[in-house]
């Protein structure tokens, strides 16, 4: 017995794919998917290291072609600058076509107005919903993972949503066997998730083993930030420090990107893939959890956008 699970083993772990091999196969089998089944897809593109992983996937998907999607990113105004050069000098490199959504168009419009906080991520809905609107996009590709908030841990990896962009838990559809449903009525489109069912290790190792170049925030610098409930908050015009914030130079990383006035950074002195690695091994938080201000607005924050028509 000893002698015929030898040669099984020794006959079958060539052919076995690695845990990321396996991540890897089923985002390019959904991207692919997309293509063959959606007349005009998007790829929410921030710069941050999600949407990064993801381009990259798409780019071997369709490897030696161009990939067949634009790009499509919603500013809230108050990015961080390292980001958005990281953003705009990929989208010059591939040769590919970024489609922008302001939040801030809109404050001046009179459409919108600021959050007495200073916090704009609860105002990327509108643009971002009148943009897919306004361009018929019917696929929308956006890098949330499963293990990075409850609410996101309920989607399928093709989200209907419906002609307000608005998400129903309730109209979930199986997704048995990797076989994707995509059918939408007109007006309707479909939310996309190629990197569900990663996690945040997953994605660092992901990068480590591709060699993909990440905007330096990520890694360990310092950087005038002060301390806002329990979170360093980066110093801006967005509107803070307010009185009696302190701005303190410290040693700090980011540990996901998004609206300066409700990302939160990390006391951190990771300079490299590896310590970063090993830092996220070792942590017990969701990186939302422990640096995303806008979750922690209600229990329920994340779903009551998502029902808007949010990520």
């Amino acid at each position: 017995m000893t002698t015929v699970a030898t040669v099984a083993e020794g006959t079958a772990s060539p052919y076995a794919l690695s845990h990321l091999d396996a991540l890897e196969s089923e985002a390019v089998h959904i991207f692919r998917e997309v293509a063959g089944e959606f007349e005009r897809p998007v790829i929410l593109f921030s710069g941050g290291k999600d949407s990064i992983v993801m381009l990259h996937l798409a780019l071997k998907a369709f490897a030696p072609a161009a990939v067949p999607f634009s790009l499509l990113h919603v500013d809230t105004g108050h990015n961080f600058p390292e980001v958005i050069e990281y953003r705009d000098r990929t989208v010059e490199k591939h040769g590919l076509r970024l489609h922008v959504a302001s939040v801030q168009d809109y404050i001046d419009r009179g459409v919108l107005k600021e959050r007495p906080d200073g916090t704009r991520n609860p105002l990327q809905t509108l643009p971002l919903t009148e943009k897919i609107q306004s361009e018929r996009f019917d696929a929308v590709f956006g890098g949330g993972r499963r293990d990075e908030e409850k609410a996101r841990a309920k989607e399928r990896v093709f989200s209907l949503r419906d002609e307000f962009s608005q998400w129903d838990p309730r109209r979930q559809r199986p997704e048995l066997w990797n076989l994707y449903n995509g059918r939408h009525a007109p007006g309707e489109h479909v939310r996309v998730f190629p990197l569900s069912n990663w996690t945040e290790l997953d994605v660092w190792q992901y990068i480590a083993r591709e060699g993909i170049e990440l905007p330096e925030i990520y890694f360990a610098h310092e950087r005038d930030v002060f301390l806002r409930s329990n979170m360093w908050l980066t110093a801006g015009e967005w509107g803070g420090p307010k009185d009696g914030e302190t701005v303190e130079r410290r040693l700090i990383r980011y540990r996901t990107v998004g609206d300066m006035s409700c990302t939160g950074a990390v006391d951190s002195d990771a300079v490299t893939l590896e310590q970063v690695i090993a830092e996220i091994a070792a942590s017990r938080l969701t990186e939302r959890g422990a640096t995303r201000a806008d979750d922690k607005l209600s229990e329920a924050a994340m779903e009551d956008r998502k029902r808007e028509g949010y990520f």
